[in-house]
């Protein structure tokens, strides 16, 4: 049987070009004030005006979903995420209210590797069953896909534990992951003063295992300095298209490596963190296909310049909004709040932050053509929030007031 979605005060349909959204269209949200949705097993079948939808045969009979006078929205797409993971880094929080770096604490054994040794003393049973968890955190905050990247493991058998948690959760639902493979997020305690021979063997020996188990679609490092410079991540990008694995990069955060030119010129899906960009940067990244995904999250916990959004939207770049779920510098997988950060920190429209966590953050994924927007043939992933105004989606900030989530056209949340 269909399923009829009436009722709603705003439809966001995030209607339409192709591409991701930038230049004129970067705020655009297709919004409808006496819309409706028609939806058939998992798929969108219309999303438009009620008088218009209510002409397709299969709206009469269909089961009516209400939205109660609330906002109709695609589901968050969170392009950047490390959700699995043992236990939340709370010396590590500590040791920065006390003014430690990010390096100081690195260096006294804190920061990604001790992470790394809670993931490595972990059975992949107990890493499955956290994410689980934290799987239904975010489809009740509204979200309903991911990117969740490895990187906590390190060597193989630990890396294809944190992507098998991955798959196993993803297949069961109703939280959709996609995996990035983030092998070379740090140089391991056994390879110091080696990375050379860590990359090697990232190279030769993980990515062509991860492909193989078909565990990751993307293939990920972090570039930066102290961790991964650019010949490292010209390797790392040949050996993933070698072995069929699409190139995402953690690219100017905590200083300029010019690690975004090189990923423009490997075809990077996206560039994130973005922090340390500079003017000249702008150009060629608004006339590529790169996306550029911001984790403002990160910034906000960890008290740092927030990422230059304003110049990178004027200058034509495609933007997308994640959170950065970490248990280190980012423990948030609320989008709205996300949003509302882009906006009073940023200086993101509401529109432009909705476009970026949804339809440009499903471009992020490579999922643009299926995810993201509310159209005719697309993937049934809508959120309904306890607002009257999408405004008020950045807004009101410290609670995702979700009423309701729809996965693949089944209701998978409702508020109590």
């Amino acid at each position: 049987m269909a399923t009829l979605i009436l009722n709603a005060s705003e439809i966001l349909t995030l209607a339409g070009p192709d591409g991701p959204r930038a230049g004129p269209d970067k705020g655009t949200l297709g919004v409808l004030r006496d819309g409706a949705v028609l939806i058939e097993k998992d798929r969108i079948v219309a999303a438009g005006p009620k008088a218009v939808v209510l002409t397709n045969p299969l709206a009469k009979g269909a089961k009516i979903l209400s939205a109660e006078g609330r906002v109709l929205m695609p589901g968050f797409v969170d392009a950047h995420t490390h959700p699995v993971f043992v236990a939340p880094r709370l010396e590590d929080f500590q040791s920065r209210l006390a003014g430690k770096t990010y390096a100081d604490i690195a260096a006294a054994g804190g920061g990604i590797l001790s992470t790394v040794n809670g993931v490595r003393g972990a059975k992949e049973a107990d890493l499955t069953a956290g994410l689980r968890m934290r799987a239904l955190d975010f489809i009740a905050s509204g979200t309903t896909t991911i990117e969740a990247k490895s990187g906590y493991g390190l060597d193989l058998d630990n890396e294809l534990k944190l992507l098998r948690a991955m798959r196993a959760v993803s297949g069961r639902g109703p939280l959709e992951i996609v995996a990035t493979f983030l092998g070379a997020h740090a140089v391991p305690p056994e390879y110091k003063g080696r990375k050379d021979d860590f990359v090697e063997r990232v190279c030769e020996t993980m990515i062509p295992r991860v492909a193989s188990e078909k565990l990751a679609t993307f293939v990920d490092l972090f570039c930066e300095k102290g961790y991964f410079d650019l010949d490292d991540l010209r390797k790392i990008a040949a050996a993933g298209a070698k072995a069929g694995l699409k190139l995402k990069v953690h690219a100017e955060q905590l200083s300029r490596m010019e690690s975004l030119g090189e990923a423009l010129k490997l075809g990077a899906v996206s560039a994130d963190h973005l922090d340390c960009v500079v003017e000249a940067d702008l150009p060629a990244l608004a006339i590529s296909g790169t996306v550029a995904c911001l984790v403002p999250g990160s910034n906000y916990f960890l008290g740092k310049p927030y990422p230059p959004a304003r110049r990178l939207l004027d200058s034509g770049a495609a933007v997308a909004l994640a959170t950065d779920f970490n248990p280190g510098t980012c423990p948030c997988y609320d989008m709205r709040m996300i949003v509302s950060i882009a906006c009073t920190q940023m200086k993101m429209t509401p529109a432009e932050a909705l476009v970026s966590a949804t339809i440009n953050g499903a471009h992020a994924l490579g999922l643009g053509a299926t995810h993201g927007s509310l159209e005719a043939g697309k993937i049934a992933d809508l959120a309904c929030f306890d607002a009257e105004d999408h405004r008020e989606l950045a807004y009101w900030f410290g609670s995702p007031k979700t009423r309701w989530v729809m996965k693949r056209g089944e209701v998978v949340y409702k508020a109590s």
